[in-house]
């Protein structure tokens, strides 16, 4: 067996071709999945059938990134291979990298799987792959289960890509779902993409046409929304709201005041509002008291 230290030094090089690796992986599945999402045209069942495989997509790529991240945390957490044994805090990422691995196609993660099997050894890796202790993560897992979706999560999906490109569905919401299920070319004729691209656009058109949101400056304030997922298809962002300000002793006297007409003074005795014009006595006795 390596030394420990030089065999963390061979974990960490491939830690980082994987992580760039999945990296890579992720952008291509992400655009397939985007091509797929424009292609979706047709009947109904098409359509759900063709989803499956969207679903199945995002589910793989979601796994990827879970199993990138525990690379990264291995890579920040590498001090901590130096021992012989497994620290409790990389013991998850550890197990689920070597449960999930050789259900991945990414040879980098792979190599770095048997570098890590021989750090920690046979038996910490039979445990892993049988997660005996129930230590590899439950969303790997759930990622990793061979399972038709439901039928409550094709539907999500469905209605989602007809949100984000302007699609009435179902069928029939718009008032225009007769003849149009009963075709079964998926994609317009050949005369009608040309007429679409010729017709042009009018000045009257262009002139109420709204420009882009881009223009101008923006605030110094931007929350970027959660990332959409198998499980929760339209994240929220919930921003707290204002403060609420409770009035306090003077201005509650103040409204009991406005409905009386009359203002309390600090002794406590009500005043009518505007005061009292002072007589020449009155001044001259506060002018002695200045004068003290």
């Amino acid at each position: 067996m390596a030394p420990s230290s030089a065999l963390v030094g061979k974990i960490k090089v491939q830690l980082k071709l994987a992580i760039s690796r999945l990296r890579m992986v992720q952008q291509k599945d992400s655009a397939i999945a985007k091509q797929q999402r424009r292609a979706m045209q047709g009947k109904d069942e098409s359509a759900r059938i063709r989803v499956e495989n969207i679903i199945r997509s995002d589910i793989d790529t979601e796994l990827l990134e879970i199993l990138e991240l525990y690379c990264e945390l291995l890579l920040a957490r590498t001090g901590l291979m130096e021992a012989k044994e497994c620290d409790p805090g990389l013991e998850e990422a550890v197990k689920s990298i070597i449960y999930a691995a050789p259900r991945t196609e990414i040879k980098e993660l792979h190599q770095a799987r048997v570098l890590l099997v021989e750090k920690y050894g046979k038996e910490f890796a039979l445990e892993a792959m049988e997660n005996t202790d129930a230590k590899v993560a439950d969303r790997v897992l759930r990622r990793l289960k061979n399972e038709p979706p439901s039928r409550e999560l094709v539907t999500l999906y469905l209605k989602e890509i007809a949100k984000t490109y302007g699609v009435a569905w179902p069928r029939g919401e718009d008032g225009r779902g007769g003849q149009g299920d009963q075709d079964d070319d998926d994609e317009p004729g050949d005369g009608e993409k040309e007429k679409a691209m010729e017709t042009p656009l009018s000045t009257e058109e262009l002139s109420k046409a709204t420009p882009p949101r881009d223009l101008g400056p923006r605030s110094p304030v931007h929350v970027a929304p959660p990332k959409p997922t198998t499980e929760n298809l339209s994240p929220t962002v919930n921003l707290p709201g204002p403060p609420e300000l409770k009035p306090g002793s003077k201005m509650a006297a103040a409204k009991e005041g406005a409905g009386t007409g009359d203002v309390k003074t600090a002794a406590g005795k009500v005043a009518p509002v505007g005061g009292k014009i002072p007589d020449v006595d009155e001044l001259a006795k506060r002018f002695a008291a200045l004068k003290k």
